[in-house]
């Protein structure tokens, strides 16, 4: 299954379990520029889809990151404690959080690929 998109720039993708893992696309990325922190949503704690649950910070700015969907955070990438620039190098493979997802049909209101990359246009 290919990636999906929110119009936070957070992509999910879904896991054999029944997890999602989450990160920003390549045009966060692109418009934070060089990535210096991450501040990670508490495992344990609940989401709210379209609701900030962290905080990624560049060299220039600072950006919340938003959750993706409603549900619970059961583990955060660690590596990016010691290197964040890995979501730099390359966003769309590195996660961020792993979530169970409360309702996991929400992810149907995300956008695909083509979806995402049209919605960049406008």
């Amino acid at each position: 299954m290919p990636l999906l998109y929110t119009e936070h720039h957070v992509w999910i993708f879904p896991q054999p379990d029944g997890t999602m893992t989450a990160g920003i696309s390549n045009h966060a990325q692109n418009m934070l520029r060089d990535i210096v922190f991450v501040g990670f949503p508490a495992v344990g704690s609940r989401l709210l889809a379209g609701v900030a649950c962290g905080l990624i910070e560049s060299v220039k700015t600072a950006s919340d990151l938003y959750a993706p969907l409603d549900g619970e955070v059961v583990e955060v990438n660690i590596s990016l404690q010691d290197r964040p620039h890995q979501l730099n190098d390359t966003p769309e493979h590195t996660w961020i959080f792993r979530f169970q997802p409360q309702f996991p049909a929400q992810s149907g209101k995300l956008m695909d690929t083509d979806a995402y990359l049209a919605f960049l246009e406008k």
